[in-house]
């Protein structure tokens, strides 16, 4: 049997290792949490900081691990996967190099500027204050600012949802100038995001369906951005209220970025993630990401009908040959989060029915210690529910309803992928394209 190492212990990683095992792979773990999901599946588990690459790399050694698949994005910003390769372990994520795509923002803005690849949005990289109040007034007083590293989804601030005034964006600036040396503003963008992932062998990439993320913490798009409250993929890989073309476009972009990072000798091989943005009129890059999204990477994987195991064995050698299939169903993910989840969360305990989740809609497990019956939260996302129907808001609803077999004191958005939420969207767009 074919033993892999999956580095990661979210529901993000739940998804990717019982797909793993369906496809007939032996899963050896390594994660901060007791997953009570990827633990019951797992032969040898290591818990320790995903960041840990001498425990892990020994872990993988002692294990004899045939694959490897280093999942989070903390973990891809270390020397571990380039010292698999090294030993000579064949593993399907980027190294170092390749995830800076990731892991720092400003490298993803030079290398599309430098290859000239459509997408790019008005932005300047600042090392201090100086002429940070000048470029706010230049770009009309629309701007995001971005620390360059990784923050976890939380840490870029945009005006007019984070901050009002240039003063405000001129001290949040420099506190990030003040703890990373430099700060990324960028021009902001209007219109709806999406998600677009891919599988990538270095050269040739496999597309997997589009999806939305939903990023802050309360109904109707309100409050702190968070890793993400749930998602949607629509039955046709696209989304029902993007404009024509912009998913090509989207491809398009990514084989360019794919390209460019051989072309300079940092070879990507892994799941090459873009989040982009349809402003009615073109479609922009937001960021690139070195990994499965959280939680649109899921949906992917719930609606996979190859076997992951050779997909990943593909992209470790270098030999990708067919597109992945995907269902044609609509799925909706909902994530259950402790109370005060995107500011200030209060770890708790839940009761899972887990026998009400047998396959559709199905419950993962995130950042949760404990039994499947009964788990023991973190400050972070504690569950994924996902359902699959025809349309998106009857997947929202089925995942809704499902929703009453978890017990205990927790948040969710009841709106994500509801016909109100879809509604909205379109007509959003629809002016925006008018």
């Amino acid at each position: 049997m074919i033993k892999v190492l999956l580095v990661g212990g979210g529901a993000r990683e739940d998804a990717i290792c019982r797909k793993l095992v369906e496809d007939g792979a032996s899963i050896c773990s390594a994660a901060s949490n007791m997953n009570p999901s990827i633990s019951a599946l797992s032969r040898g588990i290591l818990v320790t900081k995903e960041t840990d690459e001498n425990s892990i790399f020994d872990f993988a050694v002692r294990n004899e691990v045939d694959l490897a698949f280093v999942s989070p994005d903390s973990a891809l910003d270390t020397n571990l996967v380039d010292r698999f390769m090294e030993r000579g372990i064949r593993v399907a994520s980027p190294g170092r190099s390749a995830a800076k795509i990731e892991t720092s923002k400003a490298f993803m803005r030079d290398l599309v500027d430098k290859h000239q690849i459509p997408g790019q949005i008005d932005h300047r990289l600042f090392t201090s204050e100086n002429g940070l109040l000048d470029y706010f007034q230049e770009l009309d007083g629309s701007y995001v600012i971005k620390p360059i590293g990784l923050t976890g989804g939380k840490g870029v601030k945009v005006k007019g949802d984070h901050f009002r005034t240039d003063r405000e964006g001129l001290e949040i600036a420099s506190k990030i100038l003040r703890s990373d040396s430099s700060v990324l503003i960028e021009r902001k963008a209007t219109g709806e995001e999406f998600s677009l992932q891919a599988f990538c062998d270095g050269s040739h990439l496999s597309f997997m369906p589009v999806a939305q993320d939903y990023k802050r913490a309360f109904e109707n798009d309100e409050g702190p951005n968070t890793g993400g409250m749930g998602s949607i993929t629509s039955y046709d890989h696209s989304l029902p209220f993007l404009s024509p073309g912009c998913v090509e476009k989207a491809k398009s972009i990514l084989k360019q970025i794919a390209g460019a990072l051989q072309k300079d000798g940092h070879e990507f091989h892994g799941i090459l993630y873009g989040q982009f943005m349809d402003t009615g009129s073109d479609t922009v890059i937001i960021e690139v990401n070195a990994r499965f999204a959280d939680p649109e990477g899921i949906n992917a994987i719930f609606l996979m009908e190859g076997s992951l195991l050779e997909t990943l064995f593909g992209i470790a050698d270098g030999s990708l040959q067919n597109q992945m299939k995907f269902t044609n169903m609509s799925t909706v993910l909902k994530y259950v989060v402790p109370t005060g989840y995107g500011s200030s969360p209060k770890a708790t305990e839940l009761h899972v029915d887990y026998a009400k989740f047998p396959g559709n809609p199905r419950v993962y497990y995130a950042s949760v210690n404990g039994s499947l019956s009964n788990v023991k939260t973190t400050s972070s996302r504690a569950l994924a529910v996902i359902a699959m129907s025809a349309k998106i808001w009857d997947a929202s609803e089925k995942a809704e309803s499902s929703l009453s077999a978890i017990k205990g004191d927790y948040s969710h958005r009841r709106d994500i992928g509801t016909k109100e939420s879809i509604e909205r969207k379109t007509k959003f767009m629809e002016t925006l394209r008018s």
